[in-house]
């Protein structure tokens, strides 16, 4: 009965979701919908079931266009601003005004709104009188939604909201979506975004106080116990207590306030080191040649879990994959030395861990008048499958342990402590240690975090916001190296805003 139960309430769950999300207007919920929604929240599974419903429908968004592809293309990462037959050359080139352009961005702001209209509508249910959710679930439930909640408003303004600063702070952004009323919310300046996005993160990190992870860890397999629900478990899927912590430190950090950054991640740092519940990935698991921890795995804090994973590999990564589609590094090698390969450049100790994500493959590409060409290159196997069992097969991670270190050595004022935080990723990834020079500043410090980060979060989706907070006009090109070539191209900071997306001005246009 209880089974029946919980998958009864899961596709009263997945209607919803695609229900709202399918309306003109992505907070009109109709009769039916509004029939359906009390029937999902008569019990705790339809609770349960809900909020799973937003993980998964976050895949859409988050494991493509805001993970491994669009943004990373962004960021250059990749060989595509050469090729203008290739299917990301428009986001490699940041044009806002083309139509391809636009409709990815009406589909993320969309999406994205349309999970927080889901979110603000199982919030509403968790605190109605005689609410079917169990106390025992109440603050990881109403935990998780709230920081769900903040963290995509978060994204939209890294998206859409202006590089931040004292200056820019009062800017007009976006809105933030926190009832479930159908009235189209005012746009707020995104030191109120921040606010309210702080605010979220709080009232879930109070909520989530005692999460299990703290005492039992990530709880990544089956409990031993057939009795034990496993809704609490896998915690490394859902937004933990780190994860939300993790969250503050990158708000913190990203309005300027590093004081409070360091602060909070210094926190998760001596408690991880405490209690290792994310500890570092061992070497020997990376290069296990039948299932290798590509994504470093352990040190993953909060992750989606998409079992379409394999398809968007094949779809981006995959060799066979044709060139005007591939996502790769320039260069036909990855031997030491070659002055036209990025991984040169990329990774400077030949012993690095995270050289295991790249190999050398040959692509084809057809033309219009049915001749191929072919050519080497060095392709990104981080997400390709490992035909396990194992818990990170379906892994797409979105904060790791790595950064936290990174955040922390950048929110220092002691540059020994921060070469240190610098040094532990970098002992962890088998890279020898960065020895602090005498006439070392503050900002060679930051290049050399901008070096690490850049290597742990590709296909991640953080590296283009990475460089939007720091305002960088220089960044990593993805096409220009060699003996003629510096390997950075300019960048204008206009390319880091978004402009508001068509769908969103027609409505305000139409509703007054």
């Amino acid at each position: 009965m209880k089974i029946k139960n919980i998958l009864k309430s899961m596709l009263l769950a997945s209607m919803l979701l695609f229900t709202t999300s399918s309306c003109s207007d992505w907070l009109n919920v109709d009769m039916e919908d509004a029939i359906m929604e009390d029937k999902l929240y008569e019990t705790n599974e339809g609770f349960l079931a809900s909020l799973n419903g937003v993980y998964t429908k976050m895949n859409e968004t988050y494991s493509s266009t805001l993970g491994m592809g669009i943004i990373d293309a962004m960021a250059q990462y990749y060989d595509i601003a050469q090729n203008s037959n290739h299917i990301y050359y428009i986001y490699s080139q940041y044009n806002f005004s083309e139509n391809t352009f636009e409709s990815t961005s009406g589909n993320v702001w969309t999406n994205l709104y349309s999970l927080i209209a889901n979110l603000n509508t199982l919030l509403e249910h968790c605190d109605n009188a005689n609410s079917a959710l169990k106390p025992h679930y109440y603050p990881y439930v109403k935990g998780e939604a709230l920081a769900l909640r903040a963290m995509i408003h978060f994204d939209l303004l890294r998206i859409y909201g202006p590089i931040y600063s004292q200056e820019t702070a009062s800017t007009i952004s976006i809105p933030y979506q926190e009832t479930t009323q159908k009235d189209i919310q005012p746009l707020l300046p995104a030191q109120e975004v921040i606010n309210k996005v702080i605010r979220d993160l709080n009232t879930a990190s109070a909520l989530l106080e005692n999460d299990k992870i703290r005492e039992e860890g990530v709880m990544d397999k089956d409990s031993d116990d057939p009795n034990e629900n496993l809704d609490l478990r896998y915690r490394q899927y859902r937004l933990n207590y780190f994860a939300i912590q993790s969250l503050l430190a990158r708000v913190y950090l990203w309005t300027g306030n590093k004081a409070k950054a360091y602060e909070v991640a210094h926190a998760i740092i001596t408690e991880n080191a405490q209690n290792s519940i994310f500890p570092w990935t061992e070497k020997s698991a990376v290069q296990n040649h039948d299932m290798p921890d590509r994504l470093f795995s352990t040190e993953v804090i909060f992750g989606l879990y998409n079992q379409s994973r394999v398809k968007l590999f094949d779809q981006l990564f995959k060799p066979t994959t044709r060139i005007s589609y591939s996502l790769n590094f320039t260069g036909e090698s990855m031997n030491e030395g070659d002055e036209e390969s990025k991984i040169t450049y990329f990774y400077l100790d030949t012993d690095d861990l995270r050289r295991a994500m790249w190999n050398v493959e040959t692509l084809e590409e057809t033309d219009e008048f049915g001749s191929s060409t072919t050519h080497k290159a060095v392709c990104f196997n981080k997400y390709m499958d490992v035909s396990t069992n194992k818990a990170f097969r379906y892994m797409i991670p979105l904060i790791r342990m790595s950064e936290i270190y990174l955040i922390a050595a950048e929110c220092t004022d002691d540059l020994t402590e921060a070469i240190g935080y610098v040094n532990a990723v970098r002992k962890n990834r088998n890279c020898v240690d960065i020895d602090l020079q005498e006439s070392d500043t503050k900002e060679k410090i930051q290049e050399y975090i901008t070096n690490e980060f850049a290597r742990e979060v590709i296909g991640e989706g953080q590296l283009y916001f990475y460089y939007k907070r720091h305002a960088m006009t220089s960044i990593m090109s993805g096409t220009s190296f060699g003996l003629w070539y510096s390997g950075y191209d300019d960048m204008s900071l206009q390319n880091y805003v978004w402009p508001l997306p068509k769908v969103e001005i027609d409505k305000r246009v139409t509703s007054k």
